[in-house]
């Protein structure tokens, strides 16, 4: 029986400090339950059945998951590893990312990753300008990123993914081009830029609503843009995603198997999950989480978001395709559904070529330049 292709993804909600932008569900004081969370972390993985599937990428995210003790992350590992019946070494095609922040980090913890089989590193930068970090809620300074990502290499990392962000209050275009040259000069074989999304109930959104902090305008936001993908393509990175750019053969499998619309298992508080056609989450309430399983109800913990049918399946298959660059492969789609997507959604794409959203060939239909602008425009024709 062949195995289905399967990604791992495991939530890690504890930060130092959490940023002024963030919205994602993680603590700053609630440390003293990183103990139990990362034992009931373990159950999880534990009580989930593997044999049906061949692992292609694991994902350790938060939160910042550089922040707990290292050896939490070595036996949140190693039970991977027992529960597949693998050694680290015959994982070590499966790519394996950790994300970390400067300020959380040290040589000791970045070997204990190595050691355990993590192949890949997340650093979050989004900037230079020490300045600019402090408006973010930033706990680093640029000094601190660049001793993070030099300690990185010195224990052996070579695929490093570096985080830029753009478009957030009192940054400029002489800011942006800043960040790229000692990005560049760095050399990482990945960088995943982002514009800020400006979210209710964070501290900038409400910096933003009593006028404390202005967001650059829509212009300028996309001229960073554009500057910042003109300028990583010069320098050997390859545009394969709306965010992202890599060295040639370093593309986030990760990222690439949910754009591919792949299945993946969450793991930890608010993890979400694709499985059998299926979209699901765990609780986001930690308390919750922790209680169902210590009392054996992992069940409890699951909220069903999505069952999709054929058609859900195909729209979808087409939205996330338009993410990648190189848009949505024609034969792949037709591979996976039998039907021609320039046939069944012919009205819908007619209408966005005429608007210059997009443009066919034989084998792809992708997004234009200006479509990248206004891609929102593009995925509301299939949601």
């Amino acid at each position: 029986m062949n195995k289905k292709e399967l990604g791992i993804y495991m939530h890690i909600p504890f930060c130092k400090q959490k940023c002024n932008y963030c919205d994602f569900i993680s603590y700053t004081n609630k440390c003293d339950k990183i103990e139990s969370y990362m034992k009931c972390l373990e159950k999880e993985i534990d009580c989930f059945d593997f044999t049906k599937y061949n692992i292609t990428t694991i994902y350790i995210g938060g939160g910042t998951p550089s922040y707990i003790d290292s050896k939490y992350i070595k036996q949140i590992m190693n039970s991977i590893y027992k529960k597949l019946q693998l050694e680290k070494n015959e994982l070590k095609e499966v790519e394996i990312t950790i994300e970390v922040n400067p300020g959380t980090v040290t040589k000791g913890k970045l070997q204990d990753y190595k050691d355990v089989g993590i192949n890949r590193i997340s650093i979050g930068l989004q900037c230079v300008q020490d300045r600019l970090l402090k408006i973010l809620g930033r706990i680093h300074t640029f000094e601190d990123f660049i001793n993070t990502y030099n300690l990185a290499k010195e224990v052996g990392f070579e695929n490093i993914n570096v985080d830029l962000m753009l478009g957030f209050p009192d940054q400029s275009i002489e800011d942006i081009k800043e960040s790229l040259n000692q990005i560049i000069k760095l050399n990482p074989n990945h960088v995943s830029t982002y514009s800020l999304i400006v979210e209710e109930g964070t501290k900038i959104f409400n910096q933003i609503e009593n006028n404390e902090l202005q967001l650059p305008d829509e212009e300028l936001e996309r001229n960073m843009y554009w500057y910042v993908k003109n300028t990583l393509e010069l320098n050997g990175y390859n545009h394969y995603e709306i965010s992202n750019f890599s060295k040639k053969g370093k593309e986030s499998k990760h990222n690439m198997n949910c754009w591919n619309q792949e299945e993946y298992i969450g793991f930890g508080i608010a993890a979400h999950s694709y499985i059998s056609n299926i979209r699901f989450s765990n609780t986001n309430n930690l308390e919750e989480y922790i209680k169902n399983i210590t009392n054996n109800e992992l069940e409890k913990n699951i909220i069903i978001e999505e069952e999709q049918t054929l058609e859900d399946k195909k729209r979808e298959f087409m939205m996330l395709g338009f993410r990648k660059i190189e848009g949505v492969n024609i034969s792949k789609f037709k591979e996976k559904f039998v039907d021609n997507p320039i046939f069944i959604y012919r009205e819908k794409l007619n209408k966005l070529v005429e608007e210059g959203l997009i443009e066919i060939d034989l084998n792809n239909i992708r997004l234009t330049n200006k479509g990248i602008d206004f891609a929102n425009l593009v995925f509301e024709e299939f949601i």
